[in-house]
């Protein structure tokens, strides 16, 4: 998983305390260019952003940390959750593949371990008691220890966008089909590809709509974990898939499931923007609560129909025109 190469805000507030208090003006207001790119900021900038003011010579710099985090702006604010958050989620994938090396020492995959994100398991308790899902985790099991085909994502990525994005932070969705079938591709992640990887026709569509709407460069690569990070839901609607197979774990269970979290999300959250692209990803709006959420529906970015109305739809600027309406921070979509 990439991490960014630019410094955190808590790298610079373990700078040396005469650095931190060397006086510098204030920066101007950001602009939008700005703020698309608050997570690439120069190192120089960040430094601006983190001193503060030279104290009295006679009088100790006494402010507490509550003081000083009332005076931070929002982009800072916003870039010291973002930082917590990617924490969090390498956590989890941490433990994750932790688990992995536990099961296989024990010549069995468990796939209920390999959920680790506790605010899921609390959203959605006893889901993996259900038949139907003891089902489904004896057939994929099955299939990774006897098949004899690699399946995809490896498996302390099945469950990546639930443990990448926390329950309480949801604020986007975006519903795939099933994980892309070739080596090296699926992370899952919905449309996103591991760094060093090929970015697919889809996303790369997803990027042109992007640089349209929001004036966006477009990366080099396809990993979409910062969105991730920032609350964006990237949920396929089935996990696995066999290589080289599209839909060769559709419904055997996986739907049943990601419709639960679909459900939940809309019963126990207010006001997050579903991203429904193409027929199948529209279809899940029967399972969300309209007068509670935001649905904003187009054709599938896919090369075969970007052109039939993903091209223009501008999703990202109305998302973010949503969030900003109801005082959330908005997703910043640069990569």
């Amino acid at each position: 998983m990439a991490a960014s190469s630019s410094k955190t805000i808590m790298d610079l507030f373990k700078q040396p305390a005469a650095k931190r208090r060397k006086r510098v003006s204030s920066p101007p207001t950001p602009t939008t260019t700005t703020k698309l790119a608050v997570f690439s900021s120069s190192s120089s900038t960040d430094q601006n952003d983190a001193a503060s003011s030279n104290p009295p010579p006679d009088q100790p710099n006494l402010e507490d940390p509550i003081s000083t985090a009332n005076k931070l702006s929002p982009e800072q604010k916003s870039r010291i959750e973002f930082n917590k958050a990617l924490a969090r989620a390498k956590r989890n994938l941490k433990l994750c593949s932790d688990r992995i090396s536990k099961c296989e020492s024990l010549g069995k995959v468990q796939l209920e371990e390999l959920l680790v994100e506790e605010s899921w398991l609390e959203n959605i308790p006893g889901e993996f008691q259900k038949p139907y899902v003891k089902n489904l985790f004896k057939f994929v099991e099955s299939e990774i220890q006897r098949s004899g085909v690699p399946i995809y994502p490896p498996q302390h990525l099945i469950f990546n966008a639930l443990n990448t994005t926390p329950f309480d932070r949801v604020k986007v969705v975006i519903i795939g089909q099933d994980p892309y079938h070739g080596p090296g591709q699926a992370m899952g992640l919905s449309f996103s590809v591991p760094e060093g990887v090929k970015v697919p026709s889809s996303l790369v569509n997803i990027y042109k709509e992007l640089q349209k709407d929001l004036g966006c460069s477009i990366p080099s690569h396809g990993n979409l974990e910062r969105w991730a990070v920032q609350g964006v839901l990237l949920l396929n609607a089935v996990l696995t898939v066999k290589q080289h197979q599209a839909n060769s774990h559709a419904n055997k269970g996986w739907e049943q499931f990601t419709d639960s979290v679909i459900r939940t999300i809309s019963q126990e959250k207010k006001g997050v923007v579903f991203l429904l692209w193409g027929n199948y990803a529209q279809a899940k709006a029967r399972l969300i609560d309209e007068t509670k959420h935001h649905i904003l529906k187009s054709a599938h970015p896919s090369g075969l129909s970007a052109n039939r109305g993903f091209f223009g739809c501008r999703h990202f600027s109305k998302t973010n025109q949503i969030l900003e309406k109801m005082g959330i921070s908005p997703i910043i979509w640069q990569l």
